[in-house]
């Protein structure tokens, strides 16, 4: 049973709520944003994935598609649109914690809130954890998604922009279609497209499976002192992004014999298999449904405290380009430089101490961190 009072009448009190990543904003989008404008005098977005690492699934900062959003409006219409970004959290009651806060610091804690939404799928059950909110049932009317707008988008060459963009005027707003047409011509589109190329390849390498394959990878939280232990990726996915180390499990391993293997071949960490094994503090399981490019990946992240011995000698190796001990208190800064989830780990077991995100942007101008 939800937790939310549905309500598919417009009410013309309080706020409402429209959340989503808007990777790129579609007429789908600006129908949900209408619907939200009918139903309140005014509209607070959420930005999903506020401070992911440009990737193929996460090619616009919040900045960018807060500023779609805006041009896809009426003057009038933008001054009652609030924009507040939100990271996403491993714990789904953080997130939800962090929208309600986010939503509080846009208006002030009074007032009801209308949360307006449609359950496309069970990725938005979350829709139901927000106790005490109305939820509007928006009727959900766009014929493409955001993910084939993002592979036409990545399907045309340097030289096809103009064509791609006629295919796609359709199911953009004009504005939208503007920001393309010079994002085009931006450096991170070359940059961003071999590796949308290699994760096209590497799941087409899968369409003889008789089902869609889930795939299973070990992931290492390290900890010694005030450090913990990254590495930089050299080869995509997320080639020059941080991460921490990790890999696939082979057939007949173990979670714990996988993150033990994978710690010797890319740091080469100098402490015996013995020690590590003791060091294992806890254990958890990351399966957010789209949390790797790869396709539907779990992973098993292990979590080693090596308390406050000396740090151990490492060395990079295999698909690390580079390892260090990077000072936690430093983590908060590199936000944006991680591939996929792998902040959200580290934010998981270390709680790290995040600078507040801005609380709306307002004529182009964002109030606090962009």
């Amino acid at each position: 049973m939800s937790l939310l009072s549905q309500s598919n009448s417009p009410a013309r009190q309080g706020a409402a709520v429209l959340i989503g990543s808007f990777q790129p904003f579609h007429n789908g989008h600006l129908a949900l944003l209408r619907q939200a404008l009918d139903a309140a005098p005014i509209c607070v977005v959420i930005i999903g994935s506020a401070f992911q690492a440009r990737s193929p699934d996460h090619p616009f900062t919040w900045l960018e598609r807060a500023q779609m959003i805006r041009s896809a409006l009426l003057p009038a219409d933008r001054a009652r649109v609030r924009f507040a970004p939100v990271r996403n959290h491993h714990a789904e009651s953080r997130w939800v914690a962090a929208v309600r806060e986010s939503v509080d610091a846009a208006l002030g804690t009074q007032g009801s809130r209308l949360l307006v939404g449609h359950l496309k799928d069970e990725t938005r059950d979350y829709l139901n954890e927000f106790a005490g909110w109305q939820w509007h049932k928006a009727e959900w009317a766009a014929p493409v998604t955001a993910s084939a707008v993002r592979d036409a988008i990545f399907d045309a060459g340097s030289g096809d922009a103009e064509s791609t963009l006629r295919q796609l005027a359709d199911h953009l707003p004009g504005s939208t279609v503007e920001f393309l047409r010079e994002w085009f011509k931006q450096p991170v589109f070359e940059q961003l497209k071999p590796e949308w190329q290699m994760l096209r390849d590497y799941q087409a390498s899968w369409a003889g499976a008789p089902y869609p394959p889930v795939l299973f990878t070990v992931d290492c939280v390290v900890r010694c002192q005030g450090y913990v232990l990254l590495i930089r990726r050299g080869h995509a996915p997320g080639k020059g992004m941080l991460a921490v180390p990790g890999g696939f499990m082979e057939e007949r391993e173990t979670t714990r014999q996988t993150a033990l293997r994978e710690l010797e071949e890319e740091t080469h960490l100098d402490l015996p298999a013995a020690t590590l094994r003791v060091s294992l503090t806890a254990t958890e399981l990351f399966d957010r449904p789209g949390r790797s490019g790869r396709g539907r990946t779990l992973t098993h992240v292990h979590f080693f405290d090596l308390g406050d011995r000396d740090l151990p000698a490492v060395r990079a190796d295999d698909d690390a380009a580079a390892v260090e001990w990077t000072p936690i208190a430093r983590l908060p800064n590199l936000e944006g430089q991680f591939m996929d989830d792998h902040f959200q780990m580290l934010d998981h077991f270390l709680d790290l101490e995040l600078a507040a995100a801005p609380v709306w942007v307002e004529e182009g101008r964002a109030q606090g961190r962009s």
